[in-house]
């Protein structure tokens, strides 16, 4: 659902930032590619990894914004911003309760006696959301002040 949320808004910062910074269109279309990569259907550990390379271009949008002063002060574009660290706040504890379910859930699958029901009826153990960049793991602090 946050994913979702992210991916949304996506294209609106893209849009606002367009118009400031012509010149990073590389950034730009890099951005729109993995928020569409995101939309697709992948396994946890694929939709991690696209869900992380995404958080970088965020960031990497966000060092390139500094530079335009006009952009920091767009009404819009604040908030965007305002909207993205909630965003990415949301993220980190979708993740953390998304880990725990599932660390609940492979613990019930290894013991007994729920081991028996889980192999009756084919549940198997779940892949964690795991995160493999440790600066990814904090929220980042966005601050245009």
């Amino acid at each position: 659902m946050q994913l979702k949320r992210r991916a949304d808004l996506v294209p609106n910062l893209v849009t606002t930032v367009k118009g400031y910074a012509k010149h990073e269109q590389q950034l730009l279309e890099e951005i729109t590619a993995l928020r569409s990569k995101e939309s697709t259907n992948q396994s946890i550990p694929e939709t991690a990894k696209t869900a992380a390379d995404l958080g970088q271009s965020l960031k990497r949008l966000m060092v390139v914004a500094e530079a335009y002063p006009e952009l920091k002060a767009d009404k819009n574009f604040l908030k965007l911003q305002n909207q993205l660290s909630e965003i990415e706040d949301y993220l980190q504890k979708s993740r953390r309760y998304y880990n725990g379910t599932v660390r609940e859930l492979n613990i019930k699958i290894e013991s007994f006696p729920s081991n028996i029901v889980a192999k009756a009826f084919g549940f198997d153990k779940r892949e964690f959301f795991a995160i493999s960049d440790e600066g990814d793991k904090m929220v980042p602090e966005i601050n245009f002040k």
